[in-house]
């Protein structure tokens, strides 16, 4: 199984090394027409082509190019409709011949849409018809029968990225205009995401310098974080996290009659509503610690970040 599934690997790298070796300034060309183009990128194909189609429309999409995929047969019961005077097309057929996408070039022709094709036959009645034509010719399917779609399908999946890449290029695409599309992902939390968004800021575990250790541990224990700050939201004196608790407990045989302050740390570590998240997450690995109080412009505290409940 190990000789045949590197013989797979093998065929389709030598396939995709082949295309690379073709891409000509129709290339350049296509990416030039996609990136004037005033409307949005369709993409259309049938069968296997048409789950590539798919998944180059979404990569196109997040990346800065809108677009959408439209199946071929829905074409022709309303879905022309969605394809606007300014949009352009793609239209993605190995053999050129598919009938469902052949149809389809009348109606561009008369709307006045420019389209490009994706095929394995540049001799081909799609190629013919097309205003800019990728070949993504293959010497030999990856397939034993040569039957189902496989070194063909991966060469016209990475000519759709090399497309979108092009784009990116093309466009000065950066990671923060990545973020505001991928809000969700790491990515967009990353660069998008402040503190503010995530902390804590209800019942914060706020107790007086002057209570007892019994109420230190009420309070702890109330609070659910695991710490308390001892003070009041506009004049933080110290925190004492579950860890400091545990350490007076070794080092202080008389610890209930102790002030709480004996116990604080009086000089904890705070962050701007604003900071960022990764920014924020960076610190406290740096400094290793869990939580960080979060202030306001006015300096009053107003939230609790902790590392360890976020995902």
């Amino acid at each position: 199984m190990k000789s045949i599934a590197q013989k797979v690997f093998d065929i389709e790298i030598e396939s995709l090394q082949h295309v690379a070796a073709m891409i000509d300034d129709q290339f350049t060309a296509a990416a030039q027409a996609i990136l004037a183009c005033k409307g949005r990128l369709v993409v259309c194909g049938m069968g296997k082509s048409g789950h590539v189609g798919r998944k180059i429309s979404a990569t196109f999409t997040s990346t800065g190019t809108p677009s959408f995929f439209m199946h071929p047969s829905e074409a022709f019961h309303g879905d022309l409709g969605m394809i606007a005077a300014d949009d352009i097309v793609m239209l993605i057929s190995y053999s050129g011949e598919t009938e469902e996408v052949l149809k389809i070039i009348p109606f561009l022709k008369w709307n006045k849409n420019k389209f490009i094709a994706i095929t394995g036959n540049t001799n081909s009645t799609l190629a013919k018809n097309s205003d800019h034509c990728l070949s993504v010719k293959v010497k030999q399917e990856a397939c034993p029968l040569e039957l189902a779609p496989t070194s063909s399908t991966t060469a016209t999946l990475v000519m759709g990225d090399a497309l979108a890449v092009a784009l990116m290029t093309l466009r000065d695409f950066s990671p923060a205009d990545f973020a505001r599309f991928h809000p969700g992902g790491r990515l967009g939390r990353k660069l998008l995401v402040k503190v503010k968004d995530l902390m804590r800021t209800d019942a914060l575990p706020f107790i007086a310098p002057e209570a007892t250790f019994t109420q230190l541990v009420l309070r702890m224990s109330e609070g659910k974080l695991g710490m308390v700050i001892v003070g009041t939201a506009g004049k933080v004196e110290g925190v004492i996290t579950d860890g400091d608790l545990r350490r007076g407990l070794v080092k202080y045989p008389n610890i209930q009659s102790l002030p709480i302050t004996q116990l604080m740390n009086d000089n904890p570590i705070m962050v701007d509503e604003t900071e960022l998240v990764y920014e924020a997450e960076e610190l406290m690995m740096e400094r290793k610690i869990t939580t960080l109080l979060i202030r306001n412009a006015g300096n009053k505290v107003t939230g609790i970040y902790q590392i360890f409940n976020q995902v």
